[in-house]
């Protein structure tokens, strides 16, 4: 197989970041579940091939799921140009 066959298997592809200036590591680790969720949620309106970088801003360890996940759709449907 070749790498670009490889990179697309199974789908979008998501890759967070969640730095210390979100909060400790419990809230980091939180932070970091709600926007998997949020990601596995949107994946299938995204091409196969997609790959997506979310960064938390320091804002997001006090969001709630609804706030992250219309934050997070926002941000993919100015990326794509829907």
């Amino acid at each position: 197989m070749k790498t670009r066959e490889l990179a697309s298997f199974g789908g979008p592809r998501c890759g967070l970041v969640v730095s210390k200036a979100v909060g400790n590591a419990v809230t980091r680790h939180h932070v970091s579940r709600l926007l998997r969720h949020v990601f596995l949620s949107v994946a299938p309106t995204l091409p196969p091939e997609a790959t997506v970088v979310i960064r938390a801003l320091p804002a997001s360890a006090s969001a709630t799921y609804e706030e992250l996940s219309r934050d997070v759709r926002a941000a993919l449907d100015k990326a794509l140009r829907r």
